[in-house]
């Protein structure tokens, strides 16, 4: 039994909706996976704060119509497409890239076609290079390090130049007195 007018709508409104809070979205092919892998993987990236979308390519395609942002993912659209969407307030973009993988690993079933961050399109080594990088705390940390290196260098260096004026003096005056 198909859907109904009025139930397409509603679910395309609920699509959009959702597209307008994200940040990333990819899509995986998600052809032989049982009910139970795909609440899996919902569960997986339910904390970090995404979710899994199952629904048929042509109400994704009629939700991001209009939305120069998602367009580009109607070129991943082909055969049984689940959409992965990371949320704007997600805490960490690559966690959740990284718990799909991690469920591909074990399940061994599921493509990732590609995705779209910020109206770019990524192609699925671009998807995983995303999800290579350090949490965000850390990748702040590193660069607080770098910046605290570079200022502690300053300091020594600054330092330097007057005690080694000190010394030059010290040992004139020493050969002096000799």
């Amino acid at each position: 039994m198909g859907r109904s007018p009025e139930n397409k709508k509603a679910i395309v409104a609920t699509l959009k909706a959702e597209l307008e809070t994200t940040q990333m979205s990819f899509v995986i092919d998600y052809q032989g996976l049982t009910v139970s892998e795909i609440s899996d993987l919902r569960s997986r990236l339910r904390p970090l704060g995404a979710s899994c979308k199952v629904t048929k390519n042509t109400l994704m395609r009629r939700a991001v119509d209009g939305n120069d942002a998602w367009q580009p993912l109607t070129e991943y659209m082909a055969g049984a497409s689940a959409f992965v969407l990371v949320k704007e307030d997600s805490a960490d973009l690559s966690a959740a890239i990284k718990a799909y993988y991690d469920f591909q690993k074990v399940t061994k079933k599921t493509e990732l076609r590609g995705g779209v961050f910020e109206g770019r399109t990524l192609s699925q080594a671009e998807v995983k290079a995303l999800g290579d990088l350090p949490p965000k705390e850390v990748l702040l940390a590193q660069i607080a390090g770098a910046i605290n290196a570079v200022a502690t260098k300053v300091a020594v260096g600054i330092k330097e130049v007057p005690t080694s004026i000190g010394r030059g003096i010290k040992a004139y005056a020493e050969k002096d007195a000799a």
